[in-house]
């Protein structure tokens, strides 16, 4: 089992090692290299999403409640904590008409 945890943000990496997440910092993901059991973490795009899950791996969602003024911006790792920043594990599916 691999944990990979995907960002390019400074502060996303400080806060991921004030958890003690135990994850591969990468930049970019390949889906092809997920596999089964595999647990993938970070704000990915839905279709990347999806082919994580349909990989049978797990995907962790990075959630933060930002309002409006932070948008747009990098974060730092304390400014994520007082925003509410957590991992929600989501199922995600493309639906093929």
């Amino acid at each position: 089992m691999t944990a990979l945890f995907v960002t390019r943000h400074p502060g996303a990496v400080e806060w991921v090692a004030r958890r003690g997440i135990g994850a591969r910092m990468v930049s970019h993901l390949d889906p092809g290299l997920v596999r089964a059991g595999d647990i993938v973490m970070g704000t990915l795009p839905i279709h990347l999403a999806a082919a994580v899950c349909a990989r049978r791996a797990r995907y962790l969602h990075l959630e933060i409640d930002l309002p409006a003024e932070a948008r747009g911006r990098d974060l730092t790792a304390d400014e994520m904590e007082r925003f509410g920043a957590r991992l929600t594990e989501f199922r995600v599916e493309r639906v093929d008409p």
